[in-house]
């Protein structure tokens, strides 16, 4: 059995689809999925999706670059919004560089104020980072992110960030991005993390993993991330997916295991 550790279910091309969504990931032996808040406006419809079944969970937050609330989620109401028996995680929240021109500091901002509410909440963080995984890893560090502790999702990073990222507790979730042909030193890294700190996911309805790379990506898939984390190692998907999933509710202690 596995589990999408990450993906957003309220997502034009999933939605719409839901009970067709569930029922491949269930044909798929994907037992479980953790589907993902970006925006306050969102948020309603993310708890609404995580509710209809009771292997769906969600979390609440703000993505790093998410600018359409037009406000900032406060310490208070994140943690407010966290005490929900359907809310798992705190996130996604971290750094993204890539597309934001001009002056971050409201980035760092949010992302400091994201951490703080995990602690206070006792729930884990969910970090996307990206052009900015040296500023991740120190806020973490000095906001005491490891008290929360979480997973850094969607992992494109060096095996030197995930040591680190580790070391302050953390684990590192995989994508379909393993299965690129251009991800050669992602998939060094695949393979060098211990399966006791790795989570795999697919940031559906983004980046479908080969055979499907370019289609709408759906938590079924989430099996050849998986398969291609066994074929790096030469172990079998079955050892990948009891890791994986041990992981999953470890780490996520409030999601329960139907």
């Amino acid at each position: 059995m596995l589990v999408d550790s990450h993906c957003h279910l309220d997502f034009p091309g999933l939605r719409e689809d839901l009970s067709g969504v569930l029922e491949r990931m269930r044909e798929a032996g994907v037992g479980y999925a953790l589907t993902i808040s970006t925006t306050l406006e969102t948020y309603a419809a993310v708890r609404e999706v995580a509710s209809a079944r009771p292997n769906l969970w969600c979390s609440v937050g703000v993505h790093p670059d998410e600018r359409r609330d037009g406000r900032e989620a406060g310490e208070e109401e994140l943690v407010r919004m966290a005490d929900d028996p359907k809310v798992v995680a705190v996130g996604e929240t971290g750094l993204d560089y890539y597309r934001v021109e001009g002056d971050t500091e409201w980035q760092r901002e949010r992302f400091r104020t994201h951490i703080r509410a995990a602690r206070r909440a006792g729930k884990p963080l969910v970090i996307h980072t990206r052009s900015a995984a040296q500023d991740t890893l120190r806020i973490m560090r000095e906001e005491g992110a490891g008290e929360a502790g979480g997973v850094m999702h969607c992992f494109t990073e060096t095996r030197e960030v995930a040591e680190e990222a580790m070391a302050l507790g953390f684990h590192i979730s995989f994508s379909g991005i393993v299965t690129f042909k251009n991800a050669r030193a992602l998939r060094e890294v695949a393979a060098s993390v211990p399966l006791e700190r790795m989570l795999v996911e697919t940031d559906s309805p983004f980046l479908a993993p080969v055979p499907h790379r370019g289609r709408t990506n759906e938590p079924a898939y989430v099996r050849y991330v998986a398969e291609e984390i066994a074929r790096l190692r030469g172990i079998a998907i079955e050892e990948v997916a009891r890791a994986t999933t041990a992981n999953f509710f470890r780490l996520f202690r409030d999601a329960r295991p139907a």
